[in-house]
């Protein structure tokens, strides 16, 4: 961490550790926590450098369940929307067969994991030490191509890899998203959805949130019903009772029924402890049509 400040202090870069586990993103609000945090670092300007938290990850390490970081950085990418994953190692790519061992392998620039017929090298770790070898990378692109980033495996040893590959540079292999990272949430959204509660909206939040892609406020909220956890997806209605959005909160029901109609500067005050101006932050919400409703 000492070298990552030194370096990034060159450039006014401020940094922070995030260590995580997988038991971290999975659970619910964990993952809602984890989220807000990475989003509003990243909003400062603060660079996330983030590594998996073998102090307490002991039987993940023992069982191989996680312990690598190719997947923590494909976990990561789904939980902040993120446009690109790059995963570097010592090889040049992704070949159609192990190079080392077959002379006719063939590098592969562009892949494609929606076709069956793509053959892929999948061989163990780069050395005896790591568990992140090819197997791993592609199980991560997998991952991450399916919730809507694009994914390059190449060569960390070459020169300037990062800013080449930024610049536009064809270096390594690119594995194309899937689906799209809005098609992704959605269908996540809407599979995880909480029947038992919902929240709706006067008309001037639903205008904000349909026209100007803002976060959802405890001043525009005219009803709560039902029962919902921090962290919970709920549904968003507006005020005649349509759904028009779902999100995750960032209170419950009980915490929201306190600050619904008030002013976010007033949420301390009335709760005793604050989780965030929004009740549902702009990126933690997914707009519905009615043909997603069947999705």
């Amino acid at each position: 961490m000492n070298q990552y400040t030194e370096i990034f202090e060159e450039y006014d870069i401020p940094i922070a550790q995030a260590l995580l586990t997988r038991k971290d993103v999975s659970d619910r609000l964990s993952y809602l926590n984890i989220r807000n945090t990475l989003i509003n670092l990243l909003e400062m300007k603060v660079l996330p450098i983030i590594n998996e938290n073998d102090v307490v990850a002991v039987e993940e390490i023992e069982n191989h369940d996680f312990g690598d970081n190719d997947n923590l950085s494909a976990l990561v990418a789904n939980l902040i929307d993120a446009d690109l994953l790059i995963i570097l190692g010592k090889t040049r790519g992704v070949f159609t067969s192990d190079p080392n061992i077959d002379p006719k392998a063939q590098f592969l620039t562009n892949i494609d994991l929606m076709n069956p017929n793509v053959n892929l090298n999948a061989g163990g770790p780069s050395d005896t030490k790591g568990r992140g070898g090819m197997a791993t990378k592609l199980q991560a692109a997998k991952l991450a191509t399916s919730s809507g980033s694009n994914v390059i495996i190449c060569n960390g040893l070459e020169p300037d890899i990062l800013l080449r590959l930024v610049k536009g540079e064809q270096i390594g292999s690119l594995i194309s998203a899937t689906n799209s990272k809005l098609e992704s949430r959605k269908r996540w959204m809407i599979s995880n959805l909480t029947n038992t509660g919902f929240v709706q909206i006067d008309q001037g939040a639903q205008k904000a949130i349909l026209d100007g892609s803002t976060s959802l406020l405890p001043a525009g909220i005219i009803n709560i019903q039902g029962i919902f956890a921090r962290g919970d997806i709920v549904s968003i209605h507006d005020s005649y009772s349509k759904l028009i959005a779902v999100g995750i909160s960032n209170y419950s029901a009980s915490e929201s029924k306190k600050i619904q109609g008030k002013q976010s500067n007033q949420i301390h005050t009335l709760l005793g402890h604050h989780y965030g101006d929004e009740l549902i932050h702009r990126d933690n919400m997914v707009i519905i049509n009615d043909k997603d409703v069947n999705v």
